[in-house]
């Protein structure tokens, strides 16, 4: 006997563990899906969520890398934009989209998602999911196995692919519903409901605001960089200051060709990489913010500075700490 297919878009959150462990509680053969972003946010170990989750539950897992196509979409999307620069609406129906074309692929007879009716404002509202399964071109064809018998039925149902009669009707802002589940299934490591997007995060979302007013050709190189470090801004340059020694590390190690580094010359403080234009007044800035956030004890202090080598040097004074923030991107006064 052949067994029904079908592919789990698997985030490797509560609702979509649960939502894989339905449909595979019903003998169908699940192929977890998941797409890496270039906003995630890994776990300590380096490994994701979705991987986690695949393994506990004991399903392949395939996994898509997007990048420029990403980019594009997040520039402009169509739905908008969350409270920072979360497009959520397009975000879904990008990965549904990839998903579609997978399962096509594999020869899967349906897609299911852990959404639940009602549990998230922007997305998860019956338009917005209407929405999200017809431009992705999944009207009726896509399945919501938590929130099943809260909508209609979808063809995988009405074929007898799946018995919905096993489907539930969990809807809203609790998870009351979603650990009672997790424990009846003995499902025990799942994450935070907070978290998982780079994009909800308020600072990282000025970042890449920032990044999109102010370059047109935005390589991923750029945007593996506002990930770290204090980010400033004045005209067309941007200055980069790193936080710790880590950082430090990662921004040395991760300079664009045309980078400019600086350091303080003879006491500790930060790597500082200056982008735009090589000006002196630039060169003057990126030195001060470098002494600002060194451990300076007199008000001058030395900073070296070059592209390949800090084979120059310049020394500044000290800027007041209200100088810097007003310099600082998502500060500065437009």
């Amino acid at each position: 006997m052949i067994r029904v297919k079908a592919v789990s878009l698997l985030s490797g959150g509560l609702d979509s563990i649960l939502a894989t462990e339905l449909i595979r509680r019903q003998g169908i053969e699940v192929i977890a899906f998941n797409v890496k972003t270039p906003f995630g946010i890994p776990k300590k170990d380096g490994t994701s969520e979705a991987a986690q989750a695949a393994e506990q539950l004991k399903v392949p897992l395939k996994v898509v890398t997007v990048d420029y196509d990403y980019l594009r979409m997040l520039r402009k999307p169509k739905h908008g934009y969350g409270k920072n620069l979360n497009p959520c609406v397009d975000c879904k129906i990008f990965i549904l989209k990839k998903a579609k074309k997978y399962a096509k692929e594999i020869g899967a007879e349906f897609l299911f998602t852990g959404e639940v009716l009602g549990e998230r404002p922007m997305s998860q509202h019956g338009p917005a999911l209407k929405t999200i399964a017809e431009e992705a071109g999944l009207k009726g064809k896509l399945l919501r196995p938590l929130s099943a018998k809260l909508m209609a039925e979808t063809r995988a149902e009405k074929k007898g692919l799946v018995d919905r009669s096993k489907l539930l009707s969990i809807q809203g802002r609790s998870r009351k519903p979603q650990f009672e589940l997790a424990k009846e299934y003995c499902i025990t490591t799942y994450p935070s409901p907070a978290g998982g997007c780079l994009l909800t995060c308020e600072e990282y979302a000025k970042k890449l605001s920032d990044l999109f007013k102010n370059k047109k050709r935005i390589s991923m190189a750029d945007v593996t960089l506002l990930r770290v470090g204090r980010h400033f801004r004045v005209g067309k340059n941007k200055f980069i200051v790193g936080r710790n020694e880590v950082e430090n590390k990662f921004l040395s190690a991760n300079k664009l060709p045309d980078d400019f580094s600086f350091e303080p010359a003879k006491i500790v403080g930060p790597i500082t990489l200056l982008q735009g234009p090589k000006t002196k007044d630039a060169v003057k800035t990126a030195a001060e913010l470098t002494a600002s956030y060194s451990d300076a004890k007199d008000n001058e202090v030395k900073v070296n500075y070059g592209k390949e080598q800090l084979n120059k040097s310049v020394t500044v004074s000290v800027p007041s700490k209200t100088e810097v923030e007003k310099l600082r991107v998502g500060n500065i006064q437009r």
